[in-house]
């Protein structure tokens, strides 16, 4: 487990022009290119907007402390892997029971990092009303975490039934429904979009996992 650097605010286009130079750079001098995970705008605008990298088969920014103000890596070990597989080997009969297991994976990651962040006294629905920003996830550091764990997940083969899709949002004023952001996750077959919501729920209970549709009449 290594402590991720501070932030350091910077635009899209900056991060692209980054990637650029790494690649002629590594080009240039040989040196060999990691393969990098393809995301669509919406879900690299996630980590370039808080300056953190992607996840990668073998790591991930874990964030806390309500927009990613806290961080911290999780380097995945040979047992993490081997549990996670274990997890979603459930899960390879069904859509339905692909998403359960998903659920069950969300569950091992709030176990694994709890006594590491301090999130194990974290509680639902966590926003800057509770002043106790450092022991929590809001809603953006819940759909990171969540869309970086299923990035690991397709990464290492895991998901049969489902692509990752675009985070979502909601939010309605004039109905006093408050803006919330979720993870998504789209089943191959059907087409339909399914949140993996972890806000909504305390430490180690399974994360909300509903279709998009239903979410966002949600309060």
């Amino acid at each position: 487990m290594r402590d991720a650097a501070m932030p350091i605010r910077g635009c899209r286009t900056r991060s692209t022009f980054a990637a650029v130079l790494g690649v002629l750079l590594a080009a240039l001098f040989g040196a060999p290119a990691a393969k990098a995970v393809e995301l669509s705008s919406a879900i690299a605008y996630l980590y370039s907007s808080v300056s953190i990298y992607p996840p990668s088969a073998q790591s991930m920014t874990v964030c806390y402390g309500f927009v990613c103000r806290r961080r911290e890596i999780l380097d995945f070990t040979p047992g993490d892997r081997s549990a996670i597989t274990q997890i979603m080997a459930a899960g390879r009969a069904s859509a339905a029971a692909e998403r359960a297991a998903v659920q069950k994976v969300v569950v091992w990651f709030d176990r694994r990092m709890g006594p590491i962040l301090g999130t194990e006294k974290r509680v639902a629905k966590a926003d800057f009303r509770y002043f106790d920003d450092k022991h929590n996830y809001d809603c953006w550091d819940t759909t990171r975490n969540t869309t970086s764990l299923l990035l690991v997940l397709q990464e290492w083969g895991l998901l049969k039934h489902h692509a990752i899709g675009d985070p979502k949002y909601r939010g309605n004023t004039l109905v006093l429904q408050t803006p919330h952001n979720t993870a998504v996750l789209v089943e191959r077959a059907t087409k339909v979009e399914w949140v993996v919501d972890l806000w909504p729920r305390g430490y180690l209970q399974p994360p909300d996992v509903m279709t998009v549709q239903k979410w966002v009449t949600e309060d």
